[in-house]
């Protein structure tokens, strides 16, 4: 079960970094773009280390302010709730 849960957490960061480069190639191509919130959500389950270096690698929603305190607190929910489950 450990193994499992090990490997679910990082197939979800290598996900996130995913959607993220595929967002970032969408906003360059003018197609449609992943929502912000889908975004949010990958990072707040889990993903925030891929959402984290896919803004580094792909240089991706680094000008949008409001979208970065986002990702902050969706980070901040992140570690929260693998803190919760630490203690229980």
């Amino acid at each position: 079960m450990l193994a499992f849960l090990a490997w679910f957490i990082v197939g979800i960061k290598l996900l996130t970094f995913a959607v993220w480069g595929f967002d970032k190639y969408r906003a360059r191509t003018g197609g449609w773009r992943v929502p912000e919130t889908n975004l949010l959500l990958l990072c707040a389950l889990t993903g925030c280390v891929g959402a984290w270096v896919g803004v580094s690698v792909f240089r991706h929603k680094t000008q949008k302010t409001s979208f970065r305190i986002k990702l902050v607190f969706a980070t901040a929910v992140n570690l929260l709730w693998i803190w919760l489950a630490w203690q229980s």
